[in-house]
């Protein structure tokens, strides 16, 4: 028996220490990496836009939690990827041809003055979804992809909304919906929590623009305009409401001076409680009470971006 090598004896209580000196050298790290991203338009009390802030004036709640500001970016460089819809149902009529002359010109603006990655890809919709061009800077492809178009049949207005955000999410840069419409939807198989979900998840501002030919309630969807009022809300955008000519072409001007004055602001979660539904609801407050902060309502903890 002599080959057998005779080990000390370790106590019952010494392993138990051993062991509980081991787990405490593996420290429990829970890090969430993902940055959470702002666009913010800010505005005083008569509604004008305020630029010049700095990283101090803005206070972030993640679920009611403070936040510390990890980017802050005073107007924006980061392109701009704008899904530009169209509404072309039967509804339209007559005003398809006007709206595409000042969607044109909005095209024209969006490439012309901003960044040199900003690009906006063109659908339309009435009861089907045409891409009519992906996302590109020509402007004279976009113009001719407008000569042909003409109104017909029913509208899937949220399916349209679902789709393009689902091939918008993952562009780099900041992401912008406008969708020009009547406000009506007869056809989508997508509902409306379908659409607000798809568009909070790809991190987009939506920008509806309702054309109203006529200035009383008759013949106006006012329910789809108040659902698109609400989704606009959510996703930190805002609802124009023009008569045709100029005031749709000033429509198109003030977002785009929106998009040209935003601040970005980024941040990693700390401390946030868990959601039971992924959804985390946000809050910006500025230091000073007389300015307003315009940004979204909140995200989705298990979207990519």
């Amino acid at each position: 028996m002599g080959f057998f090598r005779r080990w000390p004896l370790i106590s019952a209580a010494a392993l138990i220490g051993c062991t509980a000196f081991l787990f405490a050298q593996q420290p429990e790290f829970r890090v969430n990496v993902r940055l959470v991203r702002l666009l913010i338009t800010v505005k005083d009390a008569a509604g004008g836009i305020v630029g010049g802030l700095n990283r101090g004036d803005f206070n972030i709640y993640d679920n009611g939690v403070p936040q510390n500001v990890a980017v802050f970016e005073r107007q924006t460089e980061q392109p701009l990827s704008v899904a530009t819809l169209v509404d072309t149902s039967g509804s339209t009529g007559i005003e398809l041809k006007y709206e595409t002359d000042s969607i044109t010109r909005f095209f024209n603006s969006l490439v012309r003055e901003g960044n040199p990655g900003d690009a906006t890809a063109f659908y339309t919709f009435n009861w089907e979804i045409t891409l009519q061009h992906d996302y590109t800077r020509n402007v004279a492809a976009l113009e001719r992809d407008t000569h042909h178009l003409k109104g017909s049949a029913g509208t899937c207005l949220y399916d349209a909304l679902w789709m393009a955000a689902r091939a918008l999410e993952f562009r780099e840069g900041r992401h912008v919906m406008v969708v020009v419409t009547d406000g009506g939807d007869t056809t989508s198989s997508k509902t409306f929590q379908d659409a607000l979900e798809a568009v909070q998840r790809a991190d987009a501002v939506l920008y509806p623009v309702v054309v109203i030919p006529i200035t009383n309630n008759a013949g106006r969807n006012t329910g789809g305009e108040n659902a698109l009022t609400t989704m606009a809300q959510r996703t930190g955008g805002r609802i124009f409401l023009p008569s045709l000519g100029p005031s749709l072409d000033q429509a198109f001007d003030d977002m785009l001076r929106e998009l040209r004055t935003q601040y970005f602001i980024g941040y990693y979660p700390r401390n946030v409680p868990p959601s039971s539904n992924s959804y985390h609801t946000l809050t910006v407050k500025m230091t000073d009470p007389r300015l307003r902060a315009i940004t979204r309502s909140g995200y989705y903890e298990d979207s990519e971006r």
